[in-house]
């Protein structure tokens, strides 16, 4: 199986605040960010890794193939304007079988991944598994509500209340497992002008796509300068805070 992993963000609200540094290279506890989600990759015996790194960032690749020889790196370097687009960008390199889609930004244990591609096998029929997260630290998370089989009923706002009612709260944990099939949505994405992968995403459920959610561990998704705070002191707990 293959790794997506999209790192074509400019990472906006850092620069905002002065941080210039491309947001894959941030260091978080001593290491740049994308280790982790590599880390986690090679940690599950992935050895592919498909990339996606806007136009502007620098180094990446670079830092990428001296860190971790061992992994074979596809890259594609192109500026979009969100992650569905960037994730669109990566349809040729993705169509030999179901895959995982990572985003840079997502910090949780190396050893999370391998469990979730264990869980995800178990939904032999889905079109996608979205792991999930009980951690709600985000400014805009993406709730989801679930059946009791594990498929998801609701994205978004109207998840939100039964997830509550549910007692379960959860929320996308940036990453996926997709079958190639759902780049066939991609010329009706565009024509409805969805500008996010949220909305992708919830577009894929309105249409039949099989859609199955797995509660992980918790993640820390690094967007602001206070979650660098807070992931690295989830990393220095050994991922148990």
């Amino acid at each position: 199986m293959k790794a997506a992993i999209i790192a074509a963000g400019s990472g906006e609200r850092l620069r905002n605040c002065g941080i210039t540094v491309p947001k894959p290279l941030l260091r978080v506890a001593g290491r740049a960010l994308i280790d982790y989600v590599l880390n986690a990759a090679a940690s599950a015996g992935i050895t592919q890794i498909a990339c996606i790194v806007n136009e502007e960032s620098a180094g990446i690749e670079e830092h990428c193939r001296t860190e971790w020889p061992q992994l074979a790196f596809e890259f594609i370097r192109r500026t979009t304007a969100s992650s569905m687009e960037s994730l669109f960008a990566l349809r040729p390199l993705l169509q030999d079988g179901r895959f995982i889609l990572l985003t840079v930004d997502a910090v949780f244990a190396p050893a999370v991944l391998h469990r979730f591609l264990t869980a995800a096998a178990g939904f032999a029929q889905a079109h996608g598994v979205l792991a999930l997260s009980a951690f709600v630290d985000d400014e805009k998370p993406l709730w989801v509500s679930l059946s009791p089989d594990g498929r998801i009923t609701a994205l978004g706002a109207e998840a939100q209340p039964a997830a509550r009612s549910q007692g379960s709260a959860l929320v996308t944990a940036g990453y996926y497992m997709f079958d190639p099939a759902i780049f066939s949505e991609i010329d009706r994405a565009r024509q409805f002008g969805f500008t996010a992968l949220r909305q992708f995403l919830k577009h894929l459920l309105s249409c039949g796509y099989r859609l199955y959610g797995q509660q992980m561990p918790k993640t820390v998704d690094v967007d602001r300068p206070e979650d660098i705070a807070v992931a690295e002191a989830f990393i220095r707990s050994g991922f148990t805070e």
